[in-house]
């Protein structure tokens, strides 16, 4: 028998006043954001981005502002990104400056942001994986407890009501959950309902923000010289790969396309655009005036 750790994380990580609270997935925006304007000034101090350091923190002001408005997490990840491809596109017309080049430097920070992210995704007990029996590392979520038959969440709640009364007075899952997290006994007696899951949000904080990063910040830092785009196909393409790879062990939040998840069925067309950011790149890195800056 394996000793599943049952889900406990609180969401919150200071209540201030009046149900307001500082939440670890408002944090993580803080978070990325901040180490967004750290790297990208450290890059273009280097002379390894498009803009100077003093315009680094007037652009990541504006991506915050516009880039939140298409980002709820989990699918709406992918209109992130296309927000914040638009974004780019419109700052780069506006400052005269190369639009792929400045998509560089915020691909290469952008997976930081992810990783946080997903970190919050696994406080908050969200977005959680499929069943995963035998997985040593499996965790049960009480949030999963919808996911299950109507008898067994009928049993679930009868069982826990016998260890705290007051929850027949309650027919909310959040608030079952709430109260668990505060009795350690409500907690065991509601995870014996409960399958063991995989923690995809941990798989896909690693895959798409942490080695996401590493490799593309290896690659702004060792090849100076690498042609625009380059940095930009390379990030959507190995999202793309990492996304459809933890799709298998998420369970699916939306409805299908077919045998393939959302986030699957929409990681599949980056391919086309990372393709064409890398077209693009290698077309660059292959004209003359390149190849002479390249050689100079």
């Amino acid at each position: 028998m394996i000793a599943y750790y049952i889900h406990d994380l609180n969401p919150v990580v200071l209540p201030i006043y009046g149900g307001l609270a500082l939440r670890w997935y408002g944090l993580a925006y803080l978070l990325g954001f901040a180490a967004g304007f750290l790297l990208l000034r450290n890059l273009a101090k280097r002379g390894l981005w498009v803009l100077e350091p003093g315009q680094v923190g007037d652009f990541i002001a504006a991506a915050a502002l516009f880039g939140v408005f298409l980002w709820e997490g989990g699918m709406a990840s992918h209109g992130g990104i296309l927000g914040l491809a638009i974004f780019t596109w419109c700052y780069a017309k506006k400052h005269h400056v190369s639009w792929t080049a400045l998509s560089d430097g915020l691909c290469v920070v952008g997976p930081l942001g992810l990783l946080f992210g997903r970190i919050a995704n696994f406080i908050n007990g969200e977005l959680y994986g499929r069943v995963a029996d035998g997985v040593a590392w499996a965790v049960k979520f009480p949030l999963s407890l919808g996911e299950e038959k109507a008898e067994v969440q009928n049993a679930a709640w009868q069982a826990c009501t016998r260890v705290d009364p007051k929850l027949a007075e309650v027919d909310s899952l959040n608030a079952l959950v709430a109260a668990a997290r505060d009795n350690p006994e409500l907690s065991r007696t509601l995870g014996n309902f409960l399958p063991p899951r995989h923690p995809s949000q941990i798989y896909e904080g690693l895959l798409e923000g942490a080695l996401l990063f590493v490799i593309l910040w290896v690659v702004r830092t060792r090849c100076p010289k690498a042609p625009d785009g380059l940095l930009t196909g390379l990030f959507l393409a190995l999202y793309a790969v990492f996304r459809i790879v933890c799709e298998q062990f998420r369970e699916p939040d939306a409805a299908m396309v077919g045998s393939l998840t959302k986030g699957q069925f929409f990681s599949a067309f980056m391919f086309l655009f990372a393709a064409a950011f890398l077209v693009h790149a290698w077309r660059g890195w292959n004209c003359p005036r390149r190849r002479e800056t390249r050689d100079a």
